[in-house]
């Protein structure tokens, strides 16, 4: 391994905060982000969010980590600045909101022209070339992460592939650096230009929507014409070809990546002719509607949602499928209860954080992800979670 280098991190969700935790087991790491409350839990070892790895790596190893909301501090002396700020997608324009990478991106190069930029955030196909025109600068590229919810860390340790748009001495450098702190040997580092690199992430992300979208429509099938969706999966997946696995029906693909970036693909494909893109974003929207039907037809007075979370060891509910169910419902006028052990209040739904309360009150209880604190009362629960896995 080469001298320790200095790195700046821009952003502490699981992107950012998982590739901190990595890069600062060998080299000094400084995250910057703009809420106090997370930078002071960073400095004291408290991981701000919930991810096993995460919090064990907090706990028990020697990291050179430091926060801080002070931009130049976290920016003026580092050879490398990663981004990993949020990029919502905005439904009336189209694309993704890319104003905190652009904003990090200016104060980089007010205090630093020497750093080099690696966005980590999702971005449209083409942002890094917009932005390299843009800013008169060409060390910028792009690194897409491929992470779960809940295991951010662990897929940084044992990355499936390293994927880095700058075929350079600062691409190969930059890939070296996630090579040397991870703990799979042999991982394959792929070089491309940034605008491929950007299409690969939204490519990826979109082929596990559409498989999701998939087994999701299997299930619907099976529930209506009252088959036994598990037999049909199963058997469908003794296929190689096609595999066991992210097959689980759910109420819908949720989360901050898959909505987002099939939505910011499509908007991608504006004169390009394609049919599959646009439908996998229609049929998550029709999954839902057909969720909601199957829990009216039960004809409830009070209808129970057992957490807002999308996967089962998650703390983070943003953009759940479980949040459209919730609304759909809502205006159908339908008395709702939530049980969230996380929150005290969600706008104007009632909270329930006692389970054996929200139990009792609750004529059915509607769970995207299943869980054995509902054994007791599986008769009135309502989930497609048939194989209890994300």
């Amino acid at each position: 391994m080469g001298d320790i280098m200095k790195i700046a991190v821009a952003g502490t969700g699981y992107v950012g905060l998982s590739l901190a935790t990595l890069l600062s087991t060998k080299n000094e790491v400084l995250a910057y982000d703009i809420v106090e409350e997370k930078v002071n839990k960073i400095n004291k070892r408290i991981s701000p969010i919930k991810d096993k790895e995460l919090e064990e790596y907090f706990k028990n190893k020697k990291l050179n980590l430091k926060a801080t909301t002070d931009y130049r501090k976290a920016f003026e002396k580092v050879e490398f600045v990663i981004i990993s700020t949020p990029t919502n997608y905005d439904e009336v324009t189209n694309y993704f909101d890319t104003t905190s990478v652009e904003d990090i991106i200016r104060k980089v190069i007010s205090i630093n022209k020497d750093a080099t930029i690696v966005i980590k955030s999702t971005i449209p196909v083409g942002f890094t070339d917009k932005v390299k025109e843009k800013y008169k600068i060409k060390n910028i590229f792009f690194s897409p992460e491929f992470l779960r919810e809940g295991h951010a860390l662990y897929d940084n340790l044992y990355p499936s592939r390293i994927i880095v748009g700058s075929d350079t001495d600062k691409g190969r450098k930059f890939a070296s650096l996630l090579k040397e702190c991870s703990l799979k040997e042999d991982i394959v580092v792929k070089y491309m230009t940034s605008t491929e690199a950007e299409a690969v992430k939204l490519f990826a992300n979109t082929y596990l929507a559409v498989r999701v979208a998939f087994f999701n429509e299997v299930d619907t099938y099976a529930e209506v014409k009252h088959l036994n969706t598990k037999n049909i999966i199963e058997g469908v997946c003794l296929d190689p070809r096609i595999g066991d696995n992210y097959n689980n029906p759910s109420f819908g693909y949720g989360g901050y990546c898959l909505p987002k970036d099939t939505k910011q693909l499509l908007a991608n494909y504006k004169d390009i002719p394609q049919n599959m893109i646009e439908a996998v974003v229609k049929s998550n929207e029709t999954r839902k509607e057909h969720i909601v039907d199957m829990i009216l037809a039960k004809k409830p007075k009070v209808v129970g949602i057992y957490r807002l979370t999308m996967k089962s060891n998650s703390d983070n509910f943003r953009a759940s499928a479980i949040l459209d169910v919730i609304t759909k419902l809502k205006l159908k006028n339908v008395d709702i209860v939530i049980y969230e052990p996380t929150i005290k209040d969600y706008y104007d739904f009632r909270v329930e954080n006692d389970i054996e309360k929200f139990k009792e009150i609750s004529d059915i209880i509607v769970a995207n992800r299943y869980s054995s604190v509902l054994d007791d009362i599986k008769e009135k629960v309502y989930t497609r979670d048939l194989f209890e896995r994300d």
